[in-house]
């Protein structure tokens, strides 16, 4: 005989159904909220990231190729080829920057007997400039055979055996060196002398310091005297020198300067 409403297994089938998926018959899972740092934590946090920061920049800095040296820059060679100044600098291309030794570099290049001074400086990102000065010679000597190049303070720095440079008078003086003030009274002679008067002087003599003796091409002698008053002196014989040209003076094989002011023609 029929039965009406549900039976046993339906009432069981609705409720499976319903936890399921049906509205109302599902479980909601609350998720537990994870506590805030605490200052101590926050600090430990900054710190690690901190660190981590200044080993990555410490690294590009000492260890890196972003910040090594790729090229050498060589300004203010003259007679010295770049890559003997570069090789004098000893700085290897690859070097990290910051670790150049400037002042070391900067010293071997000053080393070289045609550098007066020199300068090496950082160039970021990647470069090393070497700033040198070279002696300028303005008197050639002879020592024991060898011809020197000497500059206006008295270092010789450079041999040659051919011709001297253009300007370069030549120098006899027992001692030659910074040191001798022979030479310095010589050097200072050759250096006030203008420039219309250089070109005429075929030798310069100084057997002391108050005894410095110019030849001209001509073969006129002038006697300078010591280093005193040297520009005067300068200006003094290229005056005469014009007059002698000038017709307005009687020609004389002696000129003595030493005294600017008094000046004797022989």
């Amino acid at each position: 005989m029929p039965r009406t409403g549900s039976t046993t297994r339906d009432r069981h089938r609705g409720p499976c159904r319903g936890a399921a998926g049906r509205p109302g018959g599902g479980v909601t899972r609350i998720r537990p909220r994870r506590p805030p740092l605490g200052p101590r934590r926050r600090r430990l946090l900054i710190a690690g990231t901190v660190a981590v920061l200044v080993a990555v920049l410490a690294w590009v800095v000492l260890a890196s190729p972003l910040l090594a040296v790729r090229t050498v820059q060589v300004d203010g060679a003259t007679t010295l080829s770049a890559d003997e100044v570069r090789e004098a600098a000893g700085v290897a291309p690859g070097t990290p920057l910051v670790r150049v030794d400037t002042e070391a570099a900067a010293a071997r290049v000053a080393a070289l007997p045609q550098v007066a001074d020199a300068e090496v400086t950082r160039g970021w990102p990647d470069r090393v400039v070497v700033t040198l000065r070279e002696r300028v010679p303005v008197a050639v000597v002879s020592t024991a055979g060898t011809r020197s190049l000497v500059d206006a303070g008295g270092t010789l720095f450079d041999t040659i055996t051919g011709d001297a440079p253009a300007g370069v008078v030549p120098l006899q003086v027992a001692d030659p060196g910074p040191d001798d003030r022979a030479t310095r009274a010589a050097l200072a002679a050759i250096v006030s002398l203008p420039a219309a008067v250089l070109p005429q002087v075929t030798e310069v003599v100084a057997t002391g310091a108050d005894d410095v003796t110019l030849t001209l091409t001509d073969g006129t002698s002038v006697l300078w005297g010591s280093a005193a008053d040297a520009a005067r002196k300068g200006q003094v014989l290229a005056a005469v020198l014009d007059q002698l040209a000038a017709g307005t003076l009687d020609p004389a094989t002696q000129i003595d300067v030493s005294s600017p002011e008094e000046v004797v023609l022989r």
